[in-house]
């Protein structure tokens, strides 16, 4: 019985491949891979390249990570390194290790 296969939507933006915005990155993958395994989607959003972007998600600060699906929309500013105030701020709950 699959038990709620629902997609994560994630979006980070950045500002060119900066330290802080390959770290964000590279924390973020790391995250989703130890807790949201098979159901995620990181959409990488260079405001270099698209500044019009930043205004949608209302984007006043880089690096930030915007959770769109699940609701609620929630935002994570900054290089994601902290991953206990990452995963409360998009409200992760942990993956339980089965022995």
């Amino acid at each position: 019985m699959e038990e709620n296969k629902e997609i994560w939507e994630l979006r980070l933006y950045i500002a060119g491949k900066t330290v802080k915005s390959v770290t964000a990155l590279s924390n973020l993958k790391r995250y989703c891979e130890e807790h949201l395994k098979d159901k995620y989607v990181i959409e990488v959003i260079d405001l270099l390249e698209h500044p019009q972007l930043a205004e949608g998600d209302q984007i006043l600060a880089i690096p930030t990570l915007v959770k769109k699906v699940p609701e609620p929309i929630r935002k994570i500013i900054g290089d994601l390194s902290n991953e206990e105030k990452v995963l409360v701020g998009l409200n992760i709950r942990p993956a339980i290790k089965m022995e």
